[in-house]
């Protein structure tokens, strides 16, 4: 009986396993007061939806500190997540729309690493080592011609941010950008 007790997997990092919310408690939440995303979502067009996503991204208060998160090298994929994610706990959107955002939200963020002149962005976590990412002939030097050397920039498709939101990126974007980094 002089046995010692081993710890177990609770008691090592310290946590009550009996301290839990009782299953299906969620469930009984009151019905007069329900959570954002339990309510209809306040977009239910993308092109509504990315038009906000646009406005707070580019807002004089978001702005910088989003360049310095993509100069700073954070992933644009991690980025995009958090925004979406925020997007749908504010009850913005529903998760459907919310996958269908990805995509532009990916496009808006390169649109903005551009317009911000950072060319070493980082698209997704372990980029560089990802076999699937490299291009073959990537380790050569690119043509030069007389007018100097050729670069292809990613651009959004206009299928994918649509024609009134892509005309914003293209018009107001880069007048924003230098704006504030010339507050800097």
């Amino acid at each position: 009986m002089a046995e010692k007790l081993e710890k177990n997997q609770f008691d090592e990092v310290g946590v009550n396993p009996f301290n839990a919310p009782v299953p299906g408690e969620s469930l009984t939440s009151p019905s007069d007061m329900p959570k954002a995303w339990e309510r209809p979502s306040q977009y239910t067009d993308q092109d509504e939806a990315m038009e906000e996503i646009y406005m707070e991204l580019t807002s004089p208060d978001n702005l910088m500190p989003l360049i310095e998160m993509i100069d700073e090298g954070t992933p644009l994929d991690q980025i995009a997540q958090v925004i979406l994610y925020k997007g749908y706990t504010q009850g913005l959107y529903n998760p459907d729309l919310m996958t269908l955002l990805i995509e532009p939200t990916l496009y808006l963020l390169i649109s903005i690493a551009d317009y911000a002149a950072i060319k070493d962005y980082v698209l997704y976590e372990g980029e560089e080592d990802d076999p699937e990412a490299q291009i073959h002939g990537d380790d050569e030097e690119p043509i030069s011609w007389d007018e100097g050397e050729v670069e292809e920039k990613v651009k959004p498709k206009k299928e994918s941010l649509g024609e009134s939101l892509l005309a914003k990126v293209e018009s107001e974007l880069p007048e924003k950008v230098r704006e504030v980094k010339e507050k800097e």
